[in-house]
This record gives C-alpha cells, structure tokens and sequence, in this order.
C-alpha cells in the first residue's frame, strides 16, 4: 500500500484538529513511507494554499510537483489533499509537532518551508495571508524573524536594494562577513549536499534555485562594495 493510499485511508485522524498529531521518524529526512511526517506536511500545505480563499489548480499541482506521488498514485494523492484541505482547523499542532522534533536538524524545517513557498506562489503570486501563514509555520518551527527574512528571500527574491536578506545579513556587513555567510549558505544548500544529507528528492530542484539566488545576491553585493571602495 502507498503512502497516498495509507494516508487517504487514515484521513478521519490525521485531519482531524481534536486527534493527536502523528508520529514523526527520526532521520533528518523522513522515511519514504513515513505516513505520518507526510500527512503533517500536506496539511501544512492545504491549510497554506486555503489561506488566500480558495485552492486553485496550480497549487494544487504545485503540491504534486513537490510530494512527487509515483505513476498511478496521482489519484490517491488528489484525494489525500482533497481531504486536508476540508478544514483549515488544528494544522499549528502540526508545525509545533514537526517542529519539537526536527529543532535540531533545521535542514528538513527549511526544506519544508521551501516546499510551501513553492506551492503558494504557483498561482502567480504569494498573498500577504498567505505569507503571514508562512511566517506562523516558521515561528512554530522555531525560526527567528531574521532567518526568516533569509528564507523568504531566498524564494521570492530580496525586496528592493536588499540582496544582504538572501545571505541572512544585515545592510551594512563588510566584505568578510558576506564572504563567510555566502560560502555556508551555499554550501548548505546546494543540490549535491542536499542529496547527500538525505533530503527527499522533490527539493533538490528547489536547492538548485536557492544557489542560483545565493550566488546572484554574493555577486551584487561585491560589486556594490567594490564600486563603494573606489
């Protein structure tokens, strides 16, 4: 039996906001049949793509771009995020849970926080409800405001005359500083490294778009720091 199919078939509890939420593994990144992470993170999904008023089709193919059900599952998985999305009631017990058990490994929070970015901006935009959801799963996953800014940046891009918030910096840092920053954010996401670390396949694309974000905010910055020094 999949894990759509488990999932679908466990849906009056993994949905439901007054059940105790799932059991998550232990590895950095979920086992492929972890039902239980894998409800979690659909929740999380529909109750974001909800947050604007409706789920379009777009995200809702989006949320299959990045779970990635296998030939023949695509049916079970509709069903699945279908059934999450029926309520957007009691989802925070599962950005607390995920969060609780994963602190330590802030790698896999990213991922899914990226995962989220993704299917909230498949529609052509992301909403300022929309975000303020994003930022709530964030804070419950234990994130500061600042490496929140970070990973905001590094999905939608930096707000104007801002590349320093892709690198976690502040304006202001020298070139030291955004050297070292730019060696470990790049380093940490990159596709390779991803793959490496045991993160789940369907972010590995996602990776490859946070270094090309990464890399180009680096390349500002020193430009602008080198014409400054002139």
């Amino acid at each position: 039996m999949s894990v759509w199919s488990r999932i679908v078939e466990m849906a009056a509890k993994a949905f439901d906001p007054e059940a105790e939420p799932p059991e998550f593994a232990e590895e950095c990144a979920p086992r492929p049949n972890d039902v239980g992470f894998t409800a979690a993170v659909i929740g999380l999904a529909a109750k974001m793509a909800k947050a604007d008023g409706a789920v379009s089709e777009a995200e809702l193919h989006a949320a299959a771009q990045v779970f990635r059900p296998p030939p023949g599952e695509e049916q079970n998985f509709r069903r699945a995020f279908s059934l999450a999305k029926q309520t957007v009631l009691g989802f925070e017990s599962y950005a607390k849970q995920i969060g609780r058990k994963y602190r330590a490994r802030p790698c896999l929070l990213e991922d899914v926080l990226d995962g989220l970015f993704h299917i909230a901006g498949a529609d052509g935009a992301v909403g300022d409800a929309e975000l303020a959801y994003l930022e709530q799963v964030a804070a419950h996953f234990g994130f500061s405001e600042m490496e929140f800014r970070r990973i905001k940046a590094t999905n939608l891009g930096p707000e104007v005359g801002d590349p320093y918030a892709i690198l976690g910096l502040l304006p202001g840092a020298d070139m030291d500083e955004v050297r070292h920053a730019w060696r470990r954010m790049a380093a940490e996401n990159h596709p390779d490294r991803m793959t490496q670390r045991g993160a789940p396949p369907e972010f590995v694309e996602i990776a490859r778009d946070k270094t090309a974000a990464i890399n180009a905010a680096y390349a500002r910055i020193r430009e602008e720091l080198s014409v400054a020094a002139k």
